[in-house]
């Protein structure tokens, strides 16, 4: 388990080095990796740990240097989360949130980030399915969260394809534009780790402000 954990982290920071093998060892079916990578990511509530951000920017990266197509990765990747979070909505509407412990679901999941996507959704509703799209991990509980709510589809649907589409166009456009620029591309590994330290910061700033609210109410009581 902690060889798999050292290798998504590695895999992760180093993304553009595996984007590179992976390119020239299977060519036009990189497309079909990176659509199964973003589709896993958010639609299979066990696998939050999955690159998404950094994926989407370093794709694009590899778009600007001619080595992928630009057009066909925003529809791969927006088709890809679209699909993916209607899976996970539908899974979680058919499982929901009372899952044993002991299952293996219930092995998988972490309770306490659960807890949190619960809570963001329960707070912002259905803003948070297009705010969570650039929250790691949280993204990828949130469909799942919505359909163990019995949220509209349709409702749903709406907030799912608009952030898919503002998720994917931001990401990958910022590392077609940016990701080859000279100090950029020499450090690579820290403009990954600033955009995922980035798409925490809202999860961390609901967080804080919960914390606050709960001292707030302890002092009350």
């Amino acid at each position: 388990m902690i060889m798999v954990i050292e290798h998504i982290i590695s895999f992760i920071l180093h993304i553009d080095e595996h984007l590179v093998e992976i390119i020239k060892n299977f060519g036009n079916w990189t497309y079909g990796i990176l659509f199964a990578i973003v589709f896993v990511e958010t639609g299979l509530v066990i696998f939050p740990f999955l690159p998404g951000d950094s994926l989407l920017f370093a794709a694009g990266t590899f778009a600007a240097l001619g080595s992928l197509n630009y057009p066909l990765l925003l529809a791969i990747f927006f088709f890809a989360a679209v699909i993916g979070d209607s899976v996970n909505y539908e899974i979680g509407k058919k499982v929901g949130t009372t899952i044993r412990p002991n299952t293996f679901m219930g092995k998988m999941i972490n309770p306490e980030k659960m807890q949190k996507a619960e809570a963001f959704f329960n707070k912002h509703g259905g803003k948070t399915i297009l705010i969570a799209r650039f929250m790691p991990f949280i993204r990828t509980f949130i469909p799942f969260v919505a359909g163990a709510s019995r949220m509209k589809y349709g409702y749903f649907l709406m907030y799912n394809i608009i952030g898919a589409a503002l998720w994917v166009v931001i990401c990958t456009t910022l590392g077609y534009f940016f990701g080859n620029i000279p100090v950029i591309k020499d450090n690579f590994s820290i403009v990954i780790i600033l955009i995922i330290v980035v798409s925490v910061i809202p999860a961390l700033m609901g967080f804080i402000k919960s914390k606050k609210k709960d001292k707030q109410l302890t002092k009350v009581e």
